[in-house]
């Protein structure tokens, strides 16, 4: 099993290791709960080095990386971060991903760690016509992901003075101590954080820094409840290679009057075949996989993500369901084992966060 840089200081610190994307990684710490109050309530650090990491530099980097992705990249500012789906051409999701112009002829691409070699092999088969150079850094490069309302005070203690600076999904190049680093005000909990690409040991001496200023190591449990309590999507979930962007809630992804992208003909035409909904339980904890029914106890969908909100203290879920049979009454039930329990329907996510 592959191991991160920061391994050994999770076995220090007794985390709960398991296997993930085929990397050994930490999944608790103390508790779930207390990871994620952490993060809503003060700041918390994830080890995420297990993402891939891949570098477009040339005069057309920002026009390729445009033509791969379905959002619009090649509008977005000097400096910013764009999230999106990475489509094949007959609009199915390859992967989900966030591209970050640090300059206007360098482009980091960061992708999902289960996705790495496919991204990589779809990518670099769509180079031809454009004046770049890609290079895949997914083993040179560690990731933390710095996350709660309090993570400025956090890094601003280390002598990283540029995040008070840093708008939304903005993303630019720093040094700390010598060490080049690349920060980002990204995350995927909801609240407000910085993602930030370095070294093995630039990452390593970040880390116990952090830890020993009180910031609390998160494992990816609390991980997994933070995203979902703000419904985020994940590619093996509510994003997957069956599925378009459209049919996962994604719309406002897919720029279709961009001039010209990889899928844009055929999500032109493509007509959605599910409806993402978010669903609650007084009682019971939805699971993934668990099917959705309607008023009638006829199965209309699965459950793509399911836990029990740490804030709301109740069971939350993401479902697609098929669009032709999305009640009009927007009445749920979930089957879970021999009890059909009936579902609430929201139409915002659980929780609104606090990013900036």
């Amino acid at each position: 099993m592959l191991k991160t840089s920061l391994h050994d200081e999770h076995l220090a610190l007794g985390a709960k290791m398991a296997e993930f994307a085929g990397f050994d990684m930490p999944i608790q710490y103390s508790s779930v709960k207390n990871e994620v109050l952490a993060v809503r309530n003060n700041v918390g650090v994830f080890d995420v080095s297990h993402m891939g990491e891949f570098f477009v530099t040339g005069s057309d980097a920002v026009k390729f990386v445009d033509y791969i992705m379905t959002n619009d990249f090649a509008g977005a500012e000097i400096g910013k971060a764009v999230y999106s789906p990475l489509c094949r051409d007959n609009g199915t999701v390859i992967d989900d991903l966030i591209a970050y112009k640090l300059v206007a002829n360098k482009v980091l691409i960061c992708v999902n760690a289960s996705n790495i070699q496919k991204d990589w092999a779809w990518i670099s088969s769509k180079t031809e016509g454009f004046d770049i150079n890609l290079e895949n850094h997914s083993e040179n490069y560690s990731l933390i992901a710095v996350q709660g309302p309090k993570t400025e005070e956090a890094l601003s203690k280390l002598g990283l003075a540029s995040v008070s600076k840093a708008s939304y999904y903005s993303a630019y190049e720093d040094t700390l101590n010598g060490d080049a680093l690349i920060l980002a005000r990204t995350g995927y909990t909801g609240e407000d954080g910085f993602e930030i690409f370095g070294s093995h040991d630039a990452i390593k001496r970040i880390w116990k820094s952090l830890l020993a200023n009180g910031v609390e190591p998160c494992g990816l449990a609390s991980r997994d409840v933070l995203r979902l309590e703000v419904c985020y999507p994940l590619y093996g979930h509510e994003l997957s290679d069956e599925i378009t962007p459209l049919d996962a809630a994604l719309k406002w992804t897919t720029k279709l009057n961009k001039e010209s992208f990889i899928a844009k003909a055929a999500l032109t035409t493509y007509e959605p075949k599910f409806q993402l909904v978010k669903l609650s339980l007084d009682k019971g904890i939805p699971r993934e996989g668990y099917e959705v029914l309607d008023d009638t106890n006829t199965v209309i969908g699965k459950v793509t993500s399911g836990t029990m909100s740490v804030v709301l203290e109740k069971g939350i879920c993401l479902a697609l369901i098929e669009k032709n049979k999305v009640p009009a009454d927007k009445k749920f039930k979930i089957q879970i084992r021999k009890n059909i329990l009936e579902a609430n329907y929201h139409t915002k996510p659980f929780i609104s966060g606090g990013h900036k």
